[in-house]
């Protein structure tokens, strides 16, 4: 080999060598990363509809751009969609198949749209509709809070987001315990 080449070779490798090792975390173990860090920011306070309204827009203006490949961001610890008590999902339009859920994430990959709550609302499937018809608004079923595990009543704000590659998604978050003024203010399907 000629003396540049073999130069080359050996700071090619000593640059690979000095790279830090990322041990990736488990599916299991982030998704409790996530619940652990979004019990955190739980508040005394109600949360407030423009709250959840801003987060999904910041979620919208991501994910516009980087698609999937920024899911991780919605996961772990200190990340801004874990907020308030409560986090931002992402699921499918054409069929409900979540794609990113980072409390739950042995619902990835599963279509949902047929999942009822506690009183029987399909409301995959009503967020869906909603999305389709209008772009974006609010939704309210019954789900389990991720500070108590108690079923509860939910008010989602849902938007239609396009991915960069085409897909149309769901971006959701929701409100556990709201400002009862603020939420009376809201058009609710």
């Amino acid at each position: 080999m000629k003396p540049i080449l073999i130069n080359l070779v050996l700071l090619s490798a000593m640059v690979l060598l000095a790279q830090p090792v990322v041990a990736e975390m488990s599916p299991e173990a982030l998704s409790a990363e996530s619940l652990a860090y979004c019990k955190s920011t739980v508040k005394n306070e109600p949360m407030l509809p423009a709250t959840v309204i801003a987060k999904v827009e910041e979620a919208h203006a991501l994910l516009s751009v980087e698609g999937a490949a920024a899911f991780p961001k919605f996961r772990g610890k200190d990340s801004p969609f874990l907020y308030g008590g409560t986090y931002i999902w992402i699921h499918t339009l054409a069929d409900g198949t979540m794609l990113m859920h980072p409390i739950k994430h042995k619902m990835e990959g599963k279509t949902l749209i047929a999942l009822k709550d506690k009183k029987g609302k399909r409301f995959f499937t009503a967020m869906n509709e909603l999305v389709q018809a209008e772009g974006d608004g609010w939704v309210e079923y019954y789900w389990p809070n991720p500070a108590t595990n108690e079923i509860v009543r939910k008010v989602s704000y849902v938007k239609k987001c396009t991915l960069p590659d085409g897909t149309d998604v769901v971006i959701g978050s929701g409100i556990y315990k709201g400002s009862e003024s603020e939420m009376a203010k809201l058009k609710i399907h």
